[in-house]
């Protein structure tokens, strides 16, 4: 396993495979930034009251939304394969219980009981670490967010809900590389809870709760943003980047998501005229609290709460003057609260929305490459969930997940696929083999280096595109001729591919986090160690769903078979162990190691 020519050669086959994966979606010129379990405000909270009725207080558990009715026949049963794919695509990874238990039931009761349950908050998590730092423990850094996001995806029960949220921050970004986000360790937590608050609730709560929230009001610099006078125009950041990256994006689309073209060339869904009128919409937002006074707005006076609560907005900097953009007209003054509801609402119900939204999430979820008919049957269900609804986020998911081309074997002719992010390998391996930590802290903290770690860590994208762009494609490569995309690809070189086989060769063989103290349990695996057919199908399963193909299986067999176990006697239990661990950590390593598992089909 530490054999530099194994690696060379993994690397190189890695970059000639990934032709099997793909991606879509688009972005014009760059944006501009400014340089451990907890409470979210419920979806009802009006703009602009910082504690409307009926809010939880904190340490309260959020109630789950009323369950959505599926379509008829929006139900699919699965083999252990299919419910160990499904299981990859909308958790953080399948572990043998979670893929016999699916494989028991149905799509339909599994996603109630997922809806149904409790939400595993973030930011009390931190509150509670807060608690020890103030009768004396360790102090709270940002490092604290990447502890609870470890500890609440591997370990929480509503994994269905983890996963999309973490899907929802690489499209509605915030990142911990801003330093005015970075020291709000209450606050990150808090916008991560609040988009899986809304996760199964309605897109146009999502977007209020991701407008309001002083995490991206400070990052895309909306908070303190003031009306325009003789020497000042109001800040346009969060105004471009909630059309372009986040609702409707940069061109005109059909409903299946495809271009509409006007003399062959794609249309403009806003011009510089509309961010700027968006722009005095999103004036006079800042830090909630009880009064309006100027200090609290510039942050001088603060609320204790202030980095989780939804901003407020103070009249006396509100934009008064006319604004115009995606054909509405709002003329005079008018208060902060109405002008944003009729621009949220003009965004919700933009035709574009549905199409954009639901081509960014199968990419999350399935695949980099969905084709139109995919993506027009998961706007349909954006546009009307059955029931009148729209924005419906339980829809949208069922059909995400359950879609036809979601389902379909995974050796068609359809360009299903995507290639695997670092972050979700790792947390599949460790639902996968239990990992744990022996102190209950999951100490994953410095996973951005690609050399030392993944090249990825949770909440820290380098840009407001996030870790990748949706329409990234390898230049000069095959990916590009075919006209296909695969975003992960934007974070995937040499010294990624290596960094990674590094890491995973040390986690699977020591453990991860701080002094390796989060650790697998291979119990079950050893168990097979001298049965290495039945060891691979077990290790297929939980990694590959069962997908390993025949040749990559022969390979790692042999390679298995090579260690021998010595034959037990009375004096070498600890080299028949040893002899048994090898096996299991070789069969895991390769397996990871292939292209056949990290092209995730």
């Amino acid at each position: 396993m530490t054999d530099p020519t194994l690696r060379r050669l993994l690397a190189i086959t890695l970059f000639s495979l990934l032709t099997a994966c793909g991606g879509g979606g688009d972005s014009k010129t760059g944006s501009t930034q400014n340089p451990d379990v907890s409470v979210v405000p419920p979806a009802t909270t009006a703009p602009g009251d910082p504690q409307a009725p009926g809010t939880a207080a904190p340490g309260d558990t959020i109630p789950p939304p009323p369950l959505t009715t599926p379509p008829a026949g929006q139900t699919a049963t699965f083999t252990r394969q299919e419910a160990s794919r499904f299981l990859g695509r909308a958790t953080f990874g399948p572990d043998m219980a979670a893929i016999d238990a699916l494989a028991a039931s149905d799509s339909d009761a599994w996603f109630r009981a997922q809806f149904s349950k409790p939400q595993t908050l973030h930011r009390k998590y931190i509150d509670a670490m807060l608690a020890a730092q103030a009768a004396g423990g360790q102090q709270v850094g940002f490092t604290g967010v990447y502890e609870t996001f470890w500890q609440q995806g591997i370990r929480g029960e509503d994994q269905l809900r983890q996963r999309m949220a973490f899907a929802l921050s690489e499209i509605f970004v915030i990142s911990m590389q801003n330093e005015s986000v970075r020291p709000q360790v209450r606050g990150v937590a808090s916008y991560y809870d609040m988009l899986g608050q809304h996760a199964f609730g309605n897109f146009r709560d999502l977007l209020q709760g991701v407008a309001l929230h002083p995490m991206m009001g400070l990052y895309l610099s909306h908070l303190r943003n003031q009306k325009e006078s003789a020497t000042r125009t109001p800040d346009e950041n969060f105004a471009r980047e909630v059309m372009q990256l986040f609702t409707i994006g940069l061109y005109q689309l059909n409903p299946d998501g495809s271009l509409k073209l006007s003399g062959g060339k794609p249309i403009d869904t806003y011009t510089r005229d509309d961010v700027a009128g968006l722009a005095r919409v999103f004036t006079g937002w800042s830090w909630a609290g009880p009064d309006q006074s100027a200090t609290r707005f510039y942050g001088e006076t603060t609320d204790p709460d202030r980095d989780w609560k939804p901003m407020q907005n103070y009249a006396t900097y509100h934009s008064s003057g006319d604004k115009r953009f995606l054909g509405q007209s709002i003329s005079g003054a008018s208060s902060g609260q109405a002008d944003l509801k009729l621009a949220l609402d003009t965004l919700f119900n933009h035709p574009n929305t549905g199409p954009f939204f639901a081509r960014q999430l199968i990419q999350r979820l399935v695949s980099s490459n969905p084709s139109p008919a995919y993506v027009g049957r998961v706007a349909a269900s954006f546009a009307n969930n059955g029931s009148g609804v729209r924005g419906d986020m339980q829809a949208v998911i069922r059909a995400v997940l359950l879609d036809p081309e979601a389902l379909a074997p995974s050796g068609t002719t359809l360009r299903t696929g995507k290639l695997r992010e670092p972050l979700l390998r790792l947390a599949g391996w460790m639902r996968a083999f239990n990992a744990k930590p022996a102190g209950g802290s999951y100490s994953l903290y410095y996973l951005d280096d690609p050399l030392s770690g993944l090249g990825q860590s949770p909440l820290n994208p380098s840009s407001v595109f996030s870790f990748f762009r949706p329409a990234y494609t390898p230049p000069n490569s095959a990916l590009a001729s075919a006209g296909l995309v695969a975003p992960e690809l934007q974070i995937t070189a040499e010294p990624s591919v290596t960094g990674y086989l590094n890491f995973m060769q040390e986690a699977i063989n020591s453990g991860v986090g701080e002094g390796n103290e989060v650790k697998p349990d291979y119990t079950r695996e050893l168990a097979l160690a001298s049965d290495t057919g039945a060891l691979l199908d077990r290790v297929d399963l939980l990694l590959m769903h069962g997908s390993m193909p025949a040749r990559l299986r022969g390979q790692i067999l042999t390679a298995v078979n090579g260690v021998s176990i010595p034959a037990a006697t009375a004096s070498n239990a600890t080299q028949v162990a040893t002899a048994q661990a090898r096996r299991v950590k070789l069969a895991i390593f390769l397996t990871m190691a292939s292209p056949a598992y990290l092209v995730q089909k």
